[in-house]
């Protein structure tokens, strides 16, 4: 598995970001719906409404304006449907049969997430294939396959153009948004060509990378020679952009990470004059959208918080919803259109912890962005597309009864815990590896515990001190234009091609 260094501030070393797994914390109310439909002739009516609906949808074969591209980092088919239940749950309804904002797209793919070496990818190679229409080798990122990974002076021959190069270079507005640093993987590939993934600030790199010419990603961002550059970044990892001496504005505590003294955030500033930087949700909520050119939002020194932990802190920085309505606020000014990235880059972050809770709640919180999305834009005119980079270990089994707990043990009848072999009672998820792994003689008894709970990790079979992606096909939704080709099995890298058929560049 491959991830930055800070990644671990994000799990918890700022403890005022995020706490530590493994503390105290509520369990969510979760009580039992009666499902909505529960007679033969309920199902086959339900199912006759759902056919009329399937019926009544018409391609739209138009060129897009606009295309929003939603990525649920780590989002595979379990966590979709987990996320579904837990959703309908926390409202108090039918898990099972709850209907999300994702399920209301009309139009469906699955997607081969393989990368160009492996047979189970990273988050480099995923995205670039997503955005630049190649697959390319773990650990790169806007590169070809026939780059070298570490080596900046063999790959750069072998940069590849994004969607995003592209759409500037044509005049539409661009922007990025996730609840990672701006600098992670994912939304990295929407502008930056790199020979290692984790070089996101200067001083992760290498020396000898250094004295070769190499850029790391802030820097790549800030530099982007793409039209007159992205109009709205919004996401964690203020800490890159800082110089080493200078003390973070949210915690006193720590400092930026630059080592070459250069204050990128003021680079920016400077550059862009009718620009704002915000930091916190204070500040981005003052942005006045029509006197303000672009938008550079930083909200931690490393990824943002867990939306589980936003909320309880206060919301002192903006959600994903609010993050996507303000950047579609900001780039419909421009006549021509956009492209956006909205990324939920931390549900893969909770997933390496083996904690499904708050990989739920950030699902959860896609789903709430992709509503903002659609209540906003015009789907006879604007592409929209939710899918994820790849999978995870991550499990839903045992045959627990109708509108049992998701996060709890399976119960049939629900309140009566199916057992093991050991005698013991066992979770509807876990992990086919991750530091939840247990023997059989040492396993602790789910029943006993809060599996509810916010920091429970679920038990896994193969222990490991961070959870690793999964290698099976994940799913990709679309509607608005050309959003009826995304059906069939495809390769990823053939989405990239569909979203620039529909803004016919």
């Amino acid at each position: 598995m491959r991830h930055p260094s800070s990644l671990l501030l994000g799990l918890g070393l700022i403890a005022a970001a995020a706490p530590v797994l493994g503390q105290t914390a509520s369990a969510p109310a979760s009580a039992p719906a009666k499902p909505p439909v529960a007679t033969s002739e309920g199902y086959l009516k339900a199912g006759q409404d759902e056919l009329k609906r399937l019926q009544a949808d018409k391609p739209n074969n138009r060129k897009a304006r606009n295309i929003i591209l939603f990525i649920g980092d780590g989002m595979g088919v379990s966590t979709l449907t987990a996320g579904r239940i837990f959703e309908g749950q926390q409202q108090g309804v039918d898990g099972e049969s709850f209907v999300g904002q994702m399920d209301r797209l009309p139009h469906t793919a699955l997607v081969k997430t393989y990368s160009h070496d492996a047979q189970v990818a990273d988050s480099a190679p995923t995205a670039t294939a997503l955005v630049a229409g190649v697959k390319t080798k773990n650990g790169v990122i806007g590169v070809g396959p026939e780059a070298v990974e570490n080596d900046c002076t063999a790959t750069a021959p072998f940069k590849v153009p994004s969607l995003f190069e592209m759409a500037e270079d044509k005049g539409y507005a661009t922007g990025v948004v996730t609840t990672a640093t701006i600098t992670h993987a994912t939304p990295a590939s929407t502008y930056a060509h790199v020979a290692q993934r984790n070089w996101e600030v200067d001083s992760l790199m290498p020396e000898a990378a250094k004295a070769a010419g190499c850029t790391d990603i802030a820097r790549q961002m800030v530099e982007w020679p793409h039209g007159n550059g992205l109009d709205v970044m919004l996401g964690g990892g203020r800490a890159h952009f800082l110089p080493a001496a200078t003390v973070d504005p949210e915690y006193p505590a720590f400092k930026g990470l630059r080592a070459d003294g250069k204050d990128l955030a003021a680079v920016w500033q400077a550059a862009n004059p009718k620009g704002a930087y915000v930091w916190n949700s204070d500040s981005f909520n003052a942005v006045d959208v029509q006197k303000s050119s672009k938008l550079l939002g930083l909200f931690e020194p490393s990824h943002m918080q867990y939306e589980a932990d936003r909320t309880a802190a206060g919301g002192k920085e903006p959600s994903l919803a609010d993050m996507t309505r303000k950047a579609i606020a900001m780039l419909s000014k421009n006549r021509k259109g956009y492209v956006l990235m909205v990324e939920a880059g931390r549900i893969d972050h909770a997933h390496h912890a083996g904690n499904a809770r708050r990989a739920l709640q950030d699902t959860v919180a896609l789903n709430a962005a992709l509503k903002a999305a659609m209540e906003s834009v015009d789907l006879s005119d604007t592409l929209i597309v939710v899918t994820s980079d790849h999978s995870h270990t991550f499990t839903m089994s045992g045959y627990p009864e109708r509108g049992n707990p998701i996060l709890g043990v399976v119960a049939a009848p629900i309140g009566t815990p199916t057992l093991a072999k050991d005698g013991k009672a066992y979770t509807t998820l876990g992990y086919a590896n991750g530091p939840g792994a247990v023997s059989a003689a040492e396993r602790a008894d789910p029943s006993k515990e809060d599996t509810e709970a916010l920091n429970y990790r679920q038990q896994s079979l193969v222990g490991l001190s961070s959870e690793t992606h999964g290698g099976e096909d994940v799913v990709a939704r679309a509607a608005g234009p050309k959003a009826h080709l995304f059906k069939g099995t495809i390769e990823q890298n053939t989405i990239f091609h569909i979203l620039r058929a529909a803004l016919g560049l």
